[in-house]
């Protein structure tokens, strides 16, 4: 199994908008077929080292995450919607 996680600062960290953009990111649990497993979680500190949003997936393998990240919903709606709302974000791909 490997876990994807992927942290975003929001250009416009507004509780609305982190909200929001959590909704589109947890829309991928059945639309996206590679996914074993997601959370989604929305930051409530706010410090200056915080990030707002964080998203972590899991899938079967390699293969599986680089079919997630070719996946058509993944791509024409969420990757689309984050990149409109993020300002920055940083990732990591681990084995379990």
């Amino acid at each position: 199994m490997v876990k994807h996680i992927v942290c975003f600062k929001l250009a416009d960290a507004t509780k609305e908008n982190a909200e929001k953009t959590a909704e589109v990111l947890r829309s991928m649990e059945g639309n996206v077929p590679q996914l074993r497993s997601i959370e989604v979680g929305v930051d409530f500190l706010h410090s200056p080292r915080s990030y707002d949003i964080i998203l972590q997936v899991t899938v079967d393998d390699e293969k599986a995450l680089e079919a997630y990240q070719q996946d058509s919903y993944h791509c024409g709606v969420v990757k689309k919607h984050m990149h409109a709302v993020s300002e920055s974000s940083v990732a990591v791909d681990y084995y379990l």
